[in-house]
């Protein structure tokens, strides 16, 4: 038997296992998931099947800044940098794309691809080397674009990154389509990424995306709060222990001053928040 006609049996197979999981017709959305967290429960299909429809359903709902990496934390090469000015950018980061930016964050002109930059390792390679002969041309997308809507532009034009821009039309950060790809399959964690680079996400506009699992000393010293952990260890278990059950996503809570929106969740855990903690008087 092919491989194609392997594919094709199991694909009839999940599907006639989500129609005879449903066995009516859903109302709307919420009833649809629950449909689907109850026939998983049962055993009908596997938890990771349950994680990505959930995680579709999310991408539908969540826009390019709830996710985006954060303007102050964009690793950048200067367009006028030296060959080994840019190597020691990418070798420090370990980043595959950069934005290449003229004086300032607001102002870019290009995108860098470190593969590309594999054709300058001779010796003579400073003397040959002209970043506008390799920089590609740069996409931009603005920050309240949904997801689902990004990811398809993603597919459609190959394209890998996007600089996001503000209400103003300002740089606001950028986001990949890994980025989005997480929502949907969880954490594509590479041998470059930290717990530490993961956990908290600064917006800039007092607004900050935080890792669910991330320490309640953690997001205390870094927001400025004063949360006790003797009960939880992570925030997201002090914020299902105030709200009193998993939430969902969109669902709000303020404890302490401090304003909670479940980003991303599946049935069993929460994964993204966005936090905004309270203003305080200098």
């Amino acid at each position: 038997m092919s491989d194609d006609t392997q594919d094709g049996n199991s694909g009839r197979s999940l599907m006639d296992r989500l129609v005879h999981a449903i066995g009516g017709e859903p109302r709307d959305r919420d009833e649809l998931l629950e449909l689907l967290r109850n026939a998983q429960a049962r055993e009908i299909f596997d938890a990771d099947t349950l994680q990505m429809v959930e995680g579709v359903f999310q991408v539908v709902e969540m826009r390019v800044r709830d996710i985006m990496i954060p303007r102050g934390q964009m690793e950048v090469v200067e367009y006028d940098a030296t060959l080994e000015e840019i190597h020691a950018v990418v070798i420090e980061s370990g980043h595959s794309r950069f934005p290449v930016i003229n004086e300032d964050k607001d102002n870019v002109v290009g995108v860098l691809l470190a593969k590309d930059l594999l054709r300058f390792s001779g010796v003579d390679s400073s003397q040959r080397f002209r970043i506008d002969d390799i920089m590609r041309t740069p996409t931009f997308t603005p920050e309240t674009k949904r997801l689902n809507v990004l990811l398809k532009e993603f597919r459609t034009a190959r394209n890998h990154m996007a600089i996001v821009l503000d209400e103003y039309g300002g740089v606001g950060g950028l986001v990949t389509i890994e980025d989005v790809l997480e929502e949907i399959v969880g954490e594509i964690d590479d041998e470059h990424d930290t717990e530490e680079d993961m956990d908290i996400r600064d917006h800039g506009d007092g607004r900050f995306s935080v890792r669910a699992l991330t320490p309640i000393d953690e997001f205390n010293e870094t927001l400025g709060t004063s949360f006790g952990d003797e009960d939880f260890d992570t925030i997201g278990g002090l914020l299902m222990q105030h709200i009193g059950h998993v939430p969902k996503v969109g669902e709000t809570a303020v404890i302490e001053g401090c304003k909670f929106r479940v980003l991303s969740a599946d049935s069993r855990r929460l994964e993204l928040l966005q936090v905004t903690p309270p203003v305080t008087e200098e």
